[in-house]
Parts: structure tokens; C-alpha cells; sequence
């Protein structure tokens, strides 16, 4: 097959989709598939494309003249797709309401190409810019997901999502995401990461990683670190990822002089690694979550989690591999429990390798050719 994956952006520093597309992208050209990435070059990382490329994937990008938000003008993409989209077999469009999508199911409609849409958790308009998107679905959104082949879904809450803005039943497809597990074989030892920021080995150290966003729930997180830390003397709170605009507002809402809380940047490849060698727990109290793949990874290095109950995949967390929580008590709470028994943060250490083992990319790439070479049969 030839397949055409359509994303605004392609950075690591934009979180989870951008890596989704990546490990899928690679295991669809093991698979003997010819995989296409059309993006722009807004923050494009060049060494990330050069990454990818070596692995056999293209990646073509196009100016982006303006943009507003998330939402990147790029025209010159139009005349690339009316020369040359004709020649995919079918079109994979991650995010929703961005332009590229637009302009590519213009094209897929004109030339009969067949194209899926994979929301990555943003079917819904809500949270943020509401009106705006509501605009959006009016003018363009509406019809990108009526003409869909089919609809992309993380877990049963997106499903539901996608019926909620008039997605059929029958168009929908439950695809989980998933980890490239080669990349956890050979982790690191504990202490690279201690070692940099001196910290002792004695001291727990609480991971949150993603981006620097409000609506990650780090306001909460660090409220209920610094009511713990007057309690506990040795705990650390790392804090990894890109700055997504929050971070000043962070450090003005707490007066951030705290030596016991560490904000690292974005940490990739090896670094990032070592941050969970050297955790002891990794928290991510989301607002809103469809499937943080942050917390599988966690999970591949063994790891205990704790999540919002706004985290869609709690049924696979807890009890099982950490703890659920739904405010900053229960927060708070579930932090004691974990950091002081031993017993339990090894149980949960050893179940959470287990449950990584299941969202090997390798293995759920295949579900993906599977519903792409049903679509194509379709249009035959």
C-alpha cells in the first residue's frame, strides 16, 4: 500500500500525536508499506525528519505562511496534493480541525482517494478557543467527518465522542495507541539523572512528563508536591517536557524558588529514559487524557503511575499498575501510599511491564493495515 499520513506539524516537542504518527509510520515500512508524511515547517525538527527518513519513511513539508494557535496555513500543500495524491492508495489524517485536512480531503474527494481520521483526542469542542472550533466544525469539520472512511478511536469514551458530533456507529474504530518496546530492551542504570541535578539516592523522585500545559493538571501537581514536601524531607519533583506557554504562569501562581521541584525541558531518546531509571513514581493528573502514551512508557520501565480519573485508560491503571485519583486529596493520598510501601510500588512495578508488553507497536501496527486494506477493498 501506498499511505498518506497528514499531520499540521511534526515535532516531538508537540507531544503524543507527533510521536503516534512517528512509531506508526515506521512499523507500516517494516511491514513492507510505503508511508508518505505530508506536515509543515512550522517548528519543524529537522533531526527528528532525518530520524524517521533513515527508517524509510518520507516526510514532505510545505510553508506555513500563518497561523493562529494550532491552526497552520500552508497553500502550497494544495498544489503538491492535486499532482500527486492520486497516486496513494488511502490518506490517514491525525488531529482534526486543522487546515491540511481541510485542503487534503478536497483532494481526496476530487481524485476518489479514500481517507481515515484519527482525532488523537480532539473530536469535542471544549476546554479551549470552544467558539472558535464550534466555527470550524460549522464551515469544515462537519463534512471532514461525514466523509471519513472511518473514524479513529482511542478507547469507547472517543468513540463516543465521535457520535456526539455525528460520527455513525459504523464508521467508528476502536485503534489503541501504542510504544515501540525496542526502545525500552536496554534501560539505562539508575543515577545518570540524580547525578545532574544531585540528588541523592535515598530521595523519591516524582515524574511528570509531557508539555507545559494547563491542561495537564501540573497546577495541581505541584500544589499537592509542596504540601506533601512539609511532610516528607527527601522527595523530589521532576518536571520534563516542553514549555507550552504555562510555565511563567506556574512560577508567578507559586513563587517557584523550590529547589525540591526541577524543571528539566524536553527530554528525548536516552535522557528521557533515564528520567524514569531514576523515578520512583510518575504522576500525570490530566484534566483531559484519551490515551498518554507518557504512562505506558512509564509502565515499559516499571514505573508505578498515578492518573486523573479524566485519564481515559483507568481502567487498565487501577489497582493494577498505580492509582487513580480525582482531586488533590486523593492526589496527595495516593503518593503517600505508593512511596512509602515498598511492597506495593514493586507489585505495581512488576504488573506494569506486563501491561506494556501489550501495545507493542509491532503488534498493534498490524491492526491499522488491517482496517486501511479494508477500506481500500471497499472502493474497489
Amino acid at each position: 500500500m501506498k499511505i498518506l499520513q497528514v499531520l499540521q506539524f511534526f515535532s516531538p516537542s508537540f507531544g503524543g500525536t507527533v510521536t503516534t504518527l512517528y512509531d506508526l509510520s515506521k512499523e507500516l515500512v517494516k511491514l513492507g508499506h510505503e508511508v508518505t508524511v505530508i506536515t509543515t515547517d512550522f517548528k519543524l525538527d529537522h533531526d527528528y525528519v532525518k530520524s524517521i527518513e533513515k527508517e524509510g519513511v518520507k516526510v514532505i513539508s510545505f510553508k506555513c505562511t500563518f497561523h493562529f494557535a494550532s491552526f497552520l496555513y500552508s497553500p502550497s500543500m494544495k498544489k503538491w496534493l492535486n499532482s500527486n495524491l492520486k497516486d496513494y492508495d488511502i490518506v490517514h489524517m491525525h488531529n482534526f480541525r486543522t487546515y491540511q485536512n481541510n485542503i487534503t480531503r478536497k483532494y481526496s474527494m476530487k481524485f476518489g482517494i479514500p481517507y481515515v481520521l484519527q482525532a488523537h483526542g480532539s473530536v469535542l469542542p471544549f476546554f479551549q478557543k470552544q467558539f472558535l472550533k464550534k466555527i470550524y466544525d460549522h464551515l469544515w469539520g462537519n463534512n471532514l467527518l461525514r466523509d471519513s472512511k472511518s473514524l479513529f478511536a482511542l478507547n469507547e469514551s472517543e468513540a463516543d465522542q465521535y457520535k456526539k458530533m455525528g460520527g455513525i456507529k459504523t464508521q467508528i474504530e476502536i485503534l489503541p495507541n501504542g510504544i515501540d518496546l525496542t526502545e525500552f530492551v536496554c534501560l539505562p542504570n539508575r543515577g545518570v539523572l540524580r547525578k545532574k541535578y544531585s540528588i541523592s539516592d535515598d530521595e523519591k523522585i516524582i515524574l511528570f512528563l509531557g508539555r507545559i500545559n494547563k491542561i495537564k493538571g501540573i497546577d495541581l501537581l505541584i500544589e499537592s508536591f509542596l504540601e506533601l514536601s512539609s511532610k516528607f524531607n527527601k522527595i523530589k519533583l521532576i518536571v520534563v517536557g516542553p514549555d507550552d506557554g504555562y510555565q511563567s504562569e506556574l512560577q508567578k501562581k507559586f513563587k517557584l524558588k523550590n529547589n525540591n521541584i526541577i524543571f528539566t525541558g524536553p527530554l528525548y531518546g536516552e535522557k528521557k529514559l533515564n528520567a524514569f531509571a531514576d523515578s520512583d513514581l510518575f504522576v500525570l493528573p490530566s484534566v483531559y487524557e484519551t490515551f498518554p502514551v507518557s504512562a505506558l512508557e512509564s509502565c515499559a520501565c516499571g514505573v508505578p503511575v498515578i492518573l486523573s480519573d479524566a485519564c481515559f485508560i483507568t481502567d487498565l491503571i487501577d489497582g493494577k499498575v498505580g492509582l487513580i485519583v480525582d482531586d488533590k486529596e486523593s492526589l496527595k493520598n495516593a503518593i503517600c501510599e505508593i512511596l512509602t510501601s515498598e511492597q506495593l510500588k514493586s507489585s505495581f512495578s512488576k504488573n506494569a511491564k506486563e501491561l506494556a508488553k501489550k501495545f507493542d507497536w509491532g503488534n498493534i501496527a498490524l491492526l491499522f493495515v488491517e482496517k486501511y486494506e479494508t477500506i481500500i477493498k471497499i472502493k474497489e
